[in-house]
């Protein structure tokens, strides 16, 4: 059977789109090698013995020679592992809550608010931004050690949760400025006050944008190490970035351990970040349909 003379046909494929589709291609695939082979070398790491570690340049690989997945569970056994992802999981999740129960309210009178000073407000958490905890550390400890905060976890919560307040202002401030006032208003008409039309109009429609604020938060106050490590010296109260120092003892470092015990470190925040995603993705689509 004859095709139609108004058949579509299709274009053929030109050869300067295959050749820049596989450039395309080249350049991910080399950033994904970069991005992911130090975490390759530090499985390896983990799952070799002291010999293959220590061995000379001609003899090691890469690749580990006799598999030890026993290094993963000497680990609990050398030092309290436990205790440290408790801390950690406590720091995290604490810092993370006060940071957005205070944010949010911030973030919200600046984007919706008109007031003597705002701007000048602005400048000074844009500012704040610009030191970092190591030039602050003298005067941190001074003012935790007043408090009695110092060697306790309470006070790693209130550190960490300070650091990041100013990005969490900035970037909810942004998220609720890219919302539609009116429907806020309509949301009044109705019967709703401020905080009730906030609560529930504002913050489901700002989803993304909180969940992504949240899961950032996080992960700073996970990865924090400087100030964890000059104001905790009880070993049962590190996190576990300061906790895996267990393993580098002062003449020999247990790579294996060491390696081990950063990729549990590693694990609950990929968890996190793979468990909101699909919040995230769902919020985005949610809110662009209209109910």
């Amino acid at each position: 059977m004859s095709q139609p003379a108004n058949a579509i046909r299709k274009k053929p494929v030109s050869l300067k789109k295959v050749i820049l589709r596989l450039l395309l291609y080249f350049v991910v695939l080399d950033v994904c090698i970069i991005t992911l082979y130090p975490y390759f070398a530090m499985l390896c790491t983990a799952l070799k013995n002291r010999a293959e570690i220590f061995a000379t340049a001609d003899q090691s690989t890469i690749l580990p020679v006799n598999v030890l997945w026993s290094n993963f569970i000497d680990i609990w056994s050398r030092a309290p592992m436990a205790r440290y992802l408790l801390n950690s999981i406590l720091i995290a999740g604490g810092s993370t809550l006060i940071a957005m129960l205070c944010g949010i309210p911030a973030a919200y009178a600046l984007a919706r608010m008109k007031f003597k000073g705002q701007t000048a407000f602005l400048g000074f958490v844009i500012v704040s931004q610009m030191f970092a905890p190591v030039v602050l550390l003298v005067g941190i400890y001074q003012v935790m050690q007043q408090m009695g905060l110092t060697d306790s976890i309470l006070g790693l919560v209130f550190i960490n949760a300070a650091f990041n307040q100013a990005f969490t202002i900035w970037l909810l401030r942004g998220t609720f400025m890219g919302i539609s006032a009116e429907m806020e208003q309509a949301a009044t008409i109705d019967g709703c006050n401020r905080i009730q039309s906030m609560m529930k109009v504002l913050l489901p429609v700002a989803a993304p944008g909180i969940v992504t604020t949240l899961i950032f938060i996080f992960i700073n106050a996970w990865n924090e190490y400087t100030v964890a490590l000059c104001l905790i010296s009880t070993d049962t109260l590190k996190p576990l970035t300061v906790g895996i120092n267990t393993f580098n003892g002062y003449n020999m470092i247990e790579w294996q351990y060491l390696f081990a015990a950063s990729i549990f470190a590693i694990i609950p925040v990929v968890i996190l970040f793979m468990s909101i995603e699909k919040n995230l993705v769902s919020g985005l689509a949610s809110g662009g349909v209209k109910g």
